[in-house]
């Protein structure tokens, strides 16, 4: 019997909150809908915000938010189908890989060691997260301006501040820092995968995601790459981002089937 459920997996800088609109779309396809929090990120917006800079954030890292997303997983009554953005897409792919799940969609995916671009627009995004003239144990904050060009580059101001207030919360850097090492084995069987990329993304270029996708080349295990135009990193919120939701949950039917 297929899998009907979905756990939905955020990325750096957000909150379960992220997938409010996905959620709605597939429950109302009859799907079981899950998004586990992050360890900490169980809060309001708000709250996470007032507390910066927290110093339980500072210590969290890929691995902790790994094993905790496993484990809620293992707790399920069966394996599900993953849907992660960002981090959270790496995180399938890395979850993927333990054989706990049906098959995920990888939305923007962090690269994970091995898969990297010089690109200016990776580097300018990525680098207040990842600069080793900062301490590991102090929480980065998010700037408009830096959400304004590495997430919502090309939306309405209007828009870009309704989503920075609405979803944004710090992060620490002990994630963005592992994910550099985190070790995916392309070569090795895993369930379904789908690899989503927007074609103006700035934070995870679709030159990047393209690239990650070409690391499985020598599996056997099924592998698929989806661009589309004209999305930025806030793919799954930004106008007419039913059609990505649709294209993944069509995907994910066919290949749980």
């Amino acid at each position: 019997m297929a899998s009907k459920t979905i756990v939905f997996i955020h990325g750096m800088y957000m909150t379960p909150l992220c997938w409010e609109q996905w959620i709605d779309r597939y429950r109302a396809k009859g799907y079981t809908c899950l998004a586990p929090a992050w360890p900490g990120r169980d809060l309001p917006v708000e709250t996470l915000r007032q507390r910066h800079p927290d110093p339980q954030l500072g210590q969290l890292t890929l691995t902790k938010v790994v094993e905790h997303l496993a484990n809620t997983i293992h707790g399920l009554d069966e394996k599900p189908m993953l849907i992660g953005h960002s981090m959270g897409g790496l995180i399938v792919q890395l979850l993927l890989q333990k054989d706990i799940a049906a098959a995920g969609v990888a939305i923007d995916s962090a690269p994970p060691r091995g898969v990297f671009t010089t690109k200016w627009s990776f580097l300018k995004s990525n680098w207040p997260h990842i600069t080793p003239f900062a301490s590991l144990s102090k929480p980065i904050a998010m700037t408009f301006e830096r959400f304004q060009y590495a997430f919502v580059n090309t939306l309405p101001l209007a828009q870009q501040q309704a989503a920075f207030e609405k979803y944004v919360v710090p992060e620490s850097r002990r994630v963005p820092r592992e994910s550099l090492t985190a070790k995916v084995d392309f070569k090795k069987p895993h369930p379904p995968l789908l690899l989503i990329a927007g074609s103006i993304d700035h934070i995870i270029p679709a030159s990047l995601n393209q690239s990650n996708y070409t690391k499985y080349a020598s599996s056997a295990s099924v592998t698929d790459f989806k661009e589309f135009a004209g999305r930025t990193h806030y793919i799954i919120g930004q106008e007419n981002w039913e059609e990505v939701a649709d294209y993944g949950m069509t995907w994910l039917n066919e290949h749980t089937n």
